[in-house]
C-alpha cells in the first residue's frame, strides 16, 4: 500500500513563500503522475499542479508563474514551492500519485492526508 505524507504547510504572511514536501513509502518512479490539489472552505477541491512521468508539468491558471512542482527520485519526494502567496491561497494541500496497473493501464489513484496552507497577515 502507497503512503504518501505531506509535510510544509503552515502559516505564511501575503507575498510569502512556502515549500510543500510529499514523501512517498516507495519509489515515485513508478507513478504515471503525481500532483498537488488543494481545498479550501466551502469549495471543491481542485487540481494545483501536476507533474508527469516524463517530466512534463501542468499548472492552474491560478498559480502559473507562482508555483514550482518538482520531484526528487533518490528521496522518493515531490515538491511544490510556492511564492507570493496570497489569502486566497489558503486551503488544505493534497498529495495525490496515479500509478497503472495491468495490461489495460487501469488508474490507482493514492492521496496524503492532507496539510494546512494559510495565508494571512
Amino acid at each position: 500500500q502507497v503512503q504518501l505524507v505531506e509535510s510544509g504547510g503552515g502559516l505564511v504572511q501575503p507575498g510569502g513563500s512556502l515549500r510543500l514536501s510529499c514523501a512517498a513509502s516507495g519509489s515515485i518512479s513508478k507513478f504515471y503522475n503525481m500532483g498537488w490539489y488543494r481545498q479550501a472552505p466551502g469549495k471543491q477541491r481542485e487540481l494545483v499542479a501536476r507533474i508527469f512521468s516524463g517530466g512534463s508539468t501542468n499548472y492552474a491558471d491560478s498559480v502559473k508563474g507562482r508555483c514550482t512542482i518538482s520531484t526528487d527520485n533518490a528521496k522518493n519526494t515531490m515538491y511544490l514551492q510556492m511564492n507570493s502567496l496570497g489569502p486566497e491561497d489558503t486551503a488544505v494541500y493534497y498529495c495525490n500519485a496515479e500509478a497503472l496497473h495491468g495490461v489495460a493501464d487501469t488508474s490507482y489513484y493514492y492521496w496524503g492526508q492532507g496539510i494546512q496552507v494559510t495565508v494571512s497577515s
